[in-house]
Parts: structure tokens; sequence; C-alpha cells
């Protein structure tokens, strides 16, 4: 099918906390095959896996020392191979994480690279000598706390890295490392993946010249000091569009249509969004975090979101949640599963490529962690009281059975399982016909029926500032789509609404000729 991945429904795993085969209280390839039915079930079109690759796991797989091999942790080569084809087997398409921005300070690349400054490949990483007073070359700062330089004793020159120490970033100024990025695309798309999520992809082309970012003059002192400036000079840079364009042509050679998705770490996200997918040679879709950091789930915030890309010929990709982020059930609805499920269908209703982070679909709140379990490197050293992204990487929980809820048969798993998470699992959400599961089966399978959601045009309508309305249209089909979010029970009156088709009624939502009645957080999609 030609360009699958446009208005698709992409479901994302995140390995470790999916499903554990191997009773080491760790979640791995075989976990994910063994809920492939599971996924199929949601109606889904495919799955993004974030990192398995072979890792110290620094930052949990996000420092790669071998993009080309499986860590044991996860599995094997032949066993990704074997849930690849099962996958294709139940219709699921499959697009890998690649993490290119930098890699492990393990990888043979950079131990090769910090060895001396004259070896084949010295000028793979980002080095910079030091100021004449021994401080970093500039004043870049990494997202995980100080400088964005480590000194190299070996080397006596500093080394950048936008994240921990042990992620060195590539240096993408040497078209040897752009070639041996695109070898590893290679090795991944002829084992038949059918794309990729792109890991910070804004981040790969660095400032030449190392010039100094400028303050950002926040009207209150950010929690992280990176959010101090203004990134100019470290990520978003015009080179940087280049290697997508080689990117591109790749991904255009394979048949299949292959497709990347871009994260856009940046400011102003949507603006940065649309620049990256600009056909014909850029990303086929990029998502940014203008939802993924929305704090309050108001028709403010989706309009904003959907009157950026009314008139762009670029394809946008939207999400509410994923493994960086706090659940939104919690962030965005303050643990209401009913405004949550209201969320929800607005989010799969949206003009776009849509992602559905595991749990999402439960209306899992994010999780519990106490200080002592906590794991991720940010959350550690960010500590406010919270688990961080540790929050959002809680195992799945496929029982209601205590202590681990189905998801390992090993006493603990390597986050525990929050045991307000049990009454919420999916062997429970089945048999409950009301569950958030059931939810957002019938809305992904609203989407599935209608062109005009999945592909369509999308038009705002004027509704009260509680609801979210608006219109997608595809040729002759026309939907309407209305969302309370506000808590008001609000009754909509329109003559087009007589004789018009309900694909879904959601939280009490009911259609009476001309009259659709809102209650509190119901949502309504009805063709016209």
């Amino acid at each position: 099918m030609a360009e699958w991945w446009r208005g698709a429904v992409f479901y994302q795993i995140y390995p470790r906390s999916f499903l554990d085969s191997g009773a080491d209280g760790v979640g791995d390839l075989g976990g994910v095959r063994r809920g492939l039915d599971y996924i199929a079930s949601l109606g889904v079109d495919a799955i993004w896996l974030s990192p398995f690759f072979t890792s110290p796991m620094k930052d949990f797989g996000y420092d790669v020392s071998d993009y080309r091999d499986v860590d044991p942790l996860f599995g094997s080569l032949s066993e990704f191979d074997a849930l690849l084809n099962e996958a294709h087997a139940r219709g699921l398409k499959v697009i890998i994480d690649q993490v290119w921005s930098h890699s492990s300070d393990q990888h043979p690349w950079f131990q090769e690279s910090t060895a001396s400054r004259d070896n084949p490949r010295a000028n793979w990483y980002v080095w910079a000598d030091a100021k004449p007073d021994g401080t970093p070359p500039n004043n870049w700062l990494a997202s995980f706390g100080g400088p964005a330089w480590t000194w190299s004793a070996k080397r006596r020159q500093y080394y950048l890295h936008n994240f921990l120490p042990e992620q060195p970033d590539l240096n993408f100024w040497n078209t040897e490392v752009q070639d041996a990025v695109l070898d590893v695309a290679r090795f991944w798309l002829e084992r038949g993946v059918d794309g990729f999520r792109l890991d910070v992809v804004n981040y790969y082309v660095h400032d030449r010249d190392l010039t100094d970012n400028p303050p950002a003059h926040r009207n209150r002192t950010p929690r992280m000091a990176t959010d101090m400036q203004l990134h100019r000079f470290d990520r978003s840079q015009p080179e940087n569009l280049l290697f997508i364009n080689r990117l591109r042509k790749l991904m255009d050679g394979y048949a299949g249509d292959r497709m990347t998705v871009g994260e856009i770490g940046d400011e102003p996200p949507l603006p940065r969004q649309q620049e990256y997918t600009q056909p014909p040679d850029r990303l086929h879709t990029a998502y940014s975090f203008y939802l993924l950091s929305g704090v309050e789930g108001t028709p403010e915030l989706f309009r904003a979101a959907l009157e950026s890309w009314e008139n762009d010929a670029g394809w946008p990709s939207w999400s509410l949640g994923n493994h960086d982020v706090t659940r939104f059930p919690t962030r965005m609805a303050h643990n209401n599963a009913h405004r949550a499920k209201a969320l929800f269908a607005a989010l799969i209703a949206m003009r776009g490529t849509i992602f559905v982070y595991q749990g999402d679909e439960l209306g899992l709140p994010d999780g519990h962690v106490p200080f002592a379990r906590l794991q991720d490197p940010f959350a550690i050293a960010a500590y406010a009281g919270g688990p961080g992204r540790d929050g959002c990487r809680t195992p799945m929980p496929w029982t209601s059975a205590a202590p681990m809820g189905g998801f390992t048969v090993a006493a603990d798993a390597w986050l525990p399982m929050d045991p307000d998470h049990l009454p919420l699992s999916i062997e429970r959400q089945e048999l409950n016909d009301d569950s958030a599961l059931h939810y957002s089966r019938q809305v992904i399978a609203a989407r599935k029926l209608s062109l005009a959601l999945r592909t369509g045009a999308c038009v705002q309508l004027a509704t009260a500032g509680n609801v979210l309305g608006f219109e997608r249209i595809a040729g002759g089909e026309r939907v309407r789509c209305y969302f309370e979010l506000g808590g008001l029970a609000t009754t909509i009156q329109a003559a087009e609404l007589a004789g018009g088709e309900a694909l879904f009624l959601g939280g009490g939502a009911s259609v009476s000729g001309a009259d659709l009645d809102l209650p509190a957080y119901a949502a309504a999609l009805i063709r016209l």
C-alpha cells in the first residue's frame, strides 16, 4: 500500500518494560513476540521498537556500542528476525530506533578516536582544544546537566556530548561518518525493517565554529541549566538537512515504501517539525514535544497544533506519551480516567500519523518509583520528588496478580510494578466493556474505517471553549469530531448532524436529530 505510514497508528514498545520472556526481570524481544497478538488486537498498523542494540546501558540503550547487533539482555539477531517476520505475518509494519547523534563511549569507533589525534577515526567525533585557562571550548551544556564537554587525557582535548559523558557526539561534518551511518541503515533495511525512528534527528550537525549559545532570558530559572540557553549553534544547523537529503535518497531506493519519523527537540517546536518534513527530500514525518510537553489537555493545545499544519505540505506525527515524558493521564488529565479517554480519542482523530505509547491504551497513570529504585540518570540528576522518566517506564501490567502483574515470573523487575497499575491490567480490562482498553480499540477502529480520519484535511470548527471541534475531509467524506475536554456537559446543535452516521460515541455522547449531547469528557466522531 502506497504511503502506508501516512495516517497510520503506531504502537511504541519500550522492550525492557513490555514483557519478560527470560525470567530475569527485564523485558526482551521474546516478550514482544509473545505480545504481538495483543498488539494486533488494538487495530494499530505498525510498531516502533525502542533501542535493543548492544549497549553498556548507561542510558538504557540510547548509548549504542554496536549498531548491528542485539544486546544479549534482549535476545539475538535471529530472535529479531523472527519477531520481524511474525509481525509482518500479522499485518504489522516494524520501525526501529536509530541513535546516530551519538554513540556509546564503548563503541570501537570512539575507542579508536580517543586513542590519538592522528588515527583513521581521529575526526569521527567532535574534539576541540581547551581555552587557554583549561576550560571547555564554549558554553554549550548537556541535557543531563553540566558542560557538554568532557576532557580526554589521552587526546588532551575535550569531546562533545549533548547528553551523558558516556554518549560522545559523532562528527557529521566528516563524510566518512555519514557513510558509516548510512551503512548501518542499509544493514537493517536489508533485514526487512519498514523504517526508522530517528532519535534527536536535528542534533546531528553542530556549528563548526563552536559559537557560544546566547542566553534564553527565561522569566523563571528552569530546572535544567541547558534550558537557560537558546540552542542556536549546537542543534538544527542548516547542514543537518543535507544529511537528511542523503538519508531520504537511500530510503527511497528500497521497495516497500520504507519511512522515517524524526524526533525534533527544539524551540519553537512546530516550525522546526515542519522544516524537517518538507517534501520531497526530507523526512517522511516528524514529531516534536509540543503535545508531549503539554501539561494541560485543553482544546487550545490541540487547536494550536492543528492550525500550525493546516496549509503545510509536510506531514506531522503526534503523540501524547512516550518513554521520555510523564504519562499523559497524569500530566494532562490529572489522573481523571474519563478525561484521559477523551484526550486519547482527540489524539486518534488528529490529522497526521499517530503514536501510542505502550500502556496509554490502558489509561495508565505515571508509575510510582521510590528514589532508591530510580534507574534513569536524568531522573536521579534532576530529582525533585518525582520519578522522572522512570515513571513512564515501569512494567506493563498484563494481569492483576501481585506482585509483578504477569510481566515477569521473577520476584522483581528492573523497575518496580506500581500496585496501582494492577487493577488496570490488560486481563482485567478485557472483561470490562467500559474500560480504557475497549475504548481505545473502538476509536482506533473508527479511524481505520474512514479515509477522512486517516488522511483527510482538517478544518477547525467554532465551538464552546471547553469543546475541541474539527472536521476531517477526504473526497466526498466528511467526519465531524467533537471532544469535551473541560468537564462541562455541552449540547451542540448543527443541522448537518441530522442523519449522520456515528462512527464513535464515547463517554455517554449521543445524537438526537440535529443535537449532539456531550457529557463531561465525552467524544463523538460523526460521518456526515
